[in-house]
């Protein structure tokens, strides 16, 4: 039986910062228990490579959600990185903070989590690469890519688009306005995935106070007389115990803290005595509020080359892996999305309500085990997505069985409200809307999916019901609130009703961030860690 001072569960966004920020001062000695392995990895660390990790088991734990009435009865797949940084490790690599007014309704009931409490927090975590300013943070550990070079032409295109469909450039979506369309920010550095695991991780396990221990999957937390002391985890088929002297931190995401809250008796008591694990802390909110973004592609065929025809020939493959491997630069070098947008459906609403990801590559054509990223479709092809930002229907995440090792079970109920449908059914319209701009039309030979037939409000909404699916941005099943009756941490991230244990990830989000969750899930991991320092004077 080991002892440490601080034990963090995951090495993912949030808690390879808290693995940074908790071993700096050398005072304390922290472990990292994480149940995937590393990420050095050819194709985590080539940014483009994400296509191949997106059914890859040995960095992805491939959950599946259960059969949605919302998409037409599919089992949506879900990927969350099982590797070191978690799933900044095998994303997309899009850095958006999400509007300030999300913030301020976080800060509403959570003391400390406006936006100008969270603001001063990105600045100093971030090193942006366009400089520093009133919104941009320089000097931090995290470099965040401005994304100005090598860009592909359609970009232009796009972004003239959407300014001539009433919605105009804007030079920055973490600055001033994110309402508009530009070009999206990366957390890449240097033509590699800049992850929370490179950025914070990395540099922290060259201290001698923090100990990083894979294949380690955390099966229960262990609570005495109401205080978290421990956990007990299993690796290479042994299991183990390790105490905490001070605290024990959930960092595994929106479907594992709970999950492995549940296991550890903390959540529906009804459910837990159902699967014979002991009630410590009856709290149905454990895996409740599940939110999530839900995303669809409109995808036309193209009068001008896209990617398509840079890597879908063998030569252009080749071409393209050699111009990464000499120059770390090429196609290869940056995420799909290169621009995009966010936008309001409605001019009342007071903050823009859905976002816009423009790729100039199609992938129509599927293929086992992949997403083909890096086999787009033969022809020259071009898809622009949409995910709306703040979906009002919830789902749940609820153990399955007692087996820490048994996936847990997902509900996702997409588009369960009429306001979710109404308002991806006017975001369509207005992507096509975009589409028909003279900047855009003039390039495009035909739309292929779903294709100008489908006109009809009931059509489109079929399509988008039988399309859609998350665009991995699951959070609030550990919400923050005031009391145990609606949420399960406090705004110190502390779990309601048991001592010395906290939840610090993109589960604690009180709501959903209008934009992608990466940002947030660091910052979390950012702010957290001043908490439990704070606390521990």
């Amino acid at each position: 039986m080991d002892e440490t001072d601080y034990i963090i569960v995951g090495a993912g966004s949030a808690g390879s910062v808290l693995a940074d920020r908790l071993s700096a001062n050398g005072r304390h000695k922290v472990t990292v228990l994480e149940a995937g392995g590393s990420d050095r990895r050819f194709y985590i660390q080539m940014p483009l490579g994400y296509g191949k990790l997106f059914y890859d088991p040995k960095v992805n734990w491939l959950y599946r959600a259960e059969p949605d009435p919302g998409l037409a009865g599919a089992r949506d797949h879900w990927p969350r990185g099982k590797v070191l940084g978690g799933s900044s490790s095998i994303n997309a690599m899009v850095y958006i903070r999400g509007h300030k007014a999300d913030y301020d309704d976080w800060g509403r009931y959570n003391p400390g989590w406006s936006w100008d409490d969270c603001l001063s927090a990105y600045k100093a975590m971030e090193d942006n690469e366009a400089g520093g300013d009133d919104w941009r943070g320089q000097g931090g550990p995290l470099f965040v890519s401005a994304n100005k070079s090598g860009l592909h032409p359609l970009v232009e295109h796009f972004v003239a688009a959407c300014d001539q469909g009433g919605l105009p450039p804007t030079p920055d979506f973490n600055g001033a306005s994110q309402e508009g369309a530009g070009v999206y920010q990366m957390t890449i550095k240097s033509g590699r995935r800049n992850s929370a695991a490179r950025a914070f991780l990395r540099p922290a396990m060259r201290r001698a106070n923090l100990a990083v221990i894979t294949g380690a999957l955390v099966c229960r937390v262990l609570v005495e007389d109401g205080r978290a002391v421990g956990v007990e985890y299993r690796q290479g088929g042994v299991m183990r115990t390790l105490r905490a002297r001070g605290e024990v931190i959930l960092a595994g995401g929106a479907i594992n803290s709970p999950q492995l809250l549940q296991l550890s008796g903390i959540g529906p008591g009804g459910l837990l005595q159902s699967l014979g694990l002991p009630v410590v802390r009856d709290n149905p909110n454990v895996g409740d509020h599940l939110s999530d973004h839900q995303g669809v592609n409109y995808t036309w065929s193209m009068n001008v080359p896209t990617y398509n025809d840079e890597l879908r020939p063998w030569w252009g493959k080749m071409r393209a892996g050699m111009q990464y491997l000499l120059t770390r630069g090429g196609p290869l070098a940056k995420s799909i999305n290169h621009a995009g947008g966010f936008f309001r459906t409605r001019p009342d609403l007071d903050r823009p309500n859905m976002q816009l990801y423009m790729q100039a590559f199609s992938t129509l054509i599927p293929r086992d085990g992949e997403r083909p990223v890096l086999n787009p479709d033969p022809w020259s092809g071009m898809s622009i997505g949409l995910s709306n930002c703040r979906p009002t229907s919830r789902g749940h995440i609820r153990l399955r069985t007692a087996d820490p090792g048994t996936h847990p079970v997902i509900t996702a109920n997409a588009f369960s409200t009429n306001h979710d449908v109404e308002e991806m059914l006017a975001a369509v319209k207005y992507l096509r809307y975009i589409a028909a701009q003279p900047a855009m039309a003039r390039l495009i030979k035909e739309e292929l999916r779903p294709g100008p037939k489908v006109v009809t409000d009931e059509d489109l909404i079929a399509d988008f019901r039988a399309r859609s699916g998350t665009v991995y941005h699951p959070s609030c099943t550990c919400r923050m609130g005031p009391d145990a009756a609606t949420s399960v941490v406090d705004a110190r991230l502390r779990v309601h009703g048991v001592a010395a244990l906290r939840v610090i990830d993109a589960s604690a989000f009180p709501s959903i961030i209008a934009g992608n969750t990466n940002a947030p899930a660091m910052l979390m991991g950012w702010k957290g860690a001043d908490l439990v320092l704070a606390d521990a004077r």
